[in-house]
C-alpha cells in the first residue's frame, strides 16, 4: 500500500552539468574603453585540439562580480568604471554603473555585481551581447568572478585561432577572448594560448 507521502520511484534529477565558479585575474596592457561580450568570457577557457584550434570548455556563463584596481597617476587623476547594462533583448533588469577616480594618493577601485534580472546575472550562451562595459587605464588589474556551465554535446569552437598551442590542454585567453600575443587583458595563469 502506497501512502500519500510516499513516492514509488526516485524523484527526477534536474539539469546535471559541470559547473565551475572561479575568480579570473587580468593585467591591462593598454588603456581600455571596451565591451566584454559573453563570447569573450566563454573563450577564456579553452580545450586545445591542435596547434591552431580549440573548443570552449564551457557553453554558458554568468557574471558574479567585476573588480578593477588602477595605479594612481602622480600629479593627475586615474578613473576606472564598470557598467552592467539593464534591459537587453530577451532579458530585463536595472543596469548598474560604478566608477572611481584616484587623485594620485591611492588606487582607483570599483567592485560591482550585476542585477539578478540582467542578462549578465543569468547564464548566457556565447553571443556578441555585452556582458559588461569596462573603462580602465594601462596597468590596471581586473578580477572577474564568474560561474561557467558545461553543456554535454556542446563544444563551440573558439572565436579566434590559436598560435603554437599543443593539443590536449586546458588553456586560458585574455578577457577580450584574444590570444596571448594580441590580448590587451593578460590572464594571470599558467597556460595562455
Amino acid at each position: 500500500m502506497v501512502r500519500d507521502r510516499e513516492i514509488s520511484h526516485p524523484p527526477q534529477i534536474g539539469n546535471i552539468c559541470l559547473t565551475h565558479s572561479v575568480r579570473m585575474r587580468y593585467t591591462v596592457l593598454s588603456a581600455q574603453d571596451v565591451d566584454i561580450t559573453f563570447q569573450n568570457l566563454l573563450d577564456t577557457w579553452l580545450f586545445t585540439t591542435g596547434m591552431t584550434t580549440a573548443n570552449d570548455v564551457f557553453a554558458r556563463v554568468k557574471v558574479r562580480r567585476v573588480s578593477v584596481w588602477a595605479v594612481p597617476a602622480i600629479g593627475g587623476t586615474t578613473t576606472v568604471e564598470v557598467t552592467f547594462l539593464g534591459t537587453v533583448v530577451g532579458a530585463s533588469g536595472q543596469g548598474k554603473t560604478a566608477s572611481d577616480t584616484s587623485m594620485g594618493v591611492q588606487p582607483a577601485h570599483v567592485s560591482l555585481s550585476p542585477g539578478k534580472l540582467t542578462q549578465a546575472g543569468q547564464f548566457q550562451a556565447s553571443s556578441s551581447d555585452a556582458a559588461f562595459q569596462l573603462i580602465c587605464p594601462q596597468g590596471a588589474v581586473v578580477d572577474v568572478e564568474a560561474t561557467f556551465q558545461h553543456q554535454y554535446g556542446a563544444n563551440p569552437a573558439s572565436q579566434n585561432a590559436l598560435v603554437g598551442a599543443a593539443a590536449g590542454f586546458i588553456a586560458n585567453r585574455g578577457l577580450d577572448g584574444l590570444a596571448k600575443a594580441t590580448t590587451q587583458f593578460l590572464p594571470v595563469t599558467d597556460i595562455v594560448v
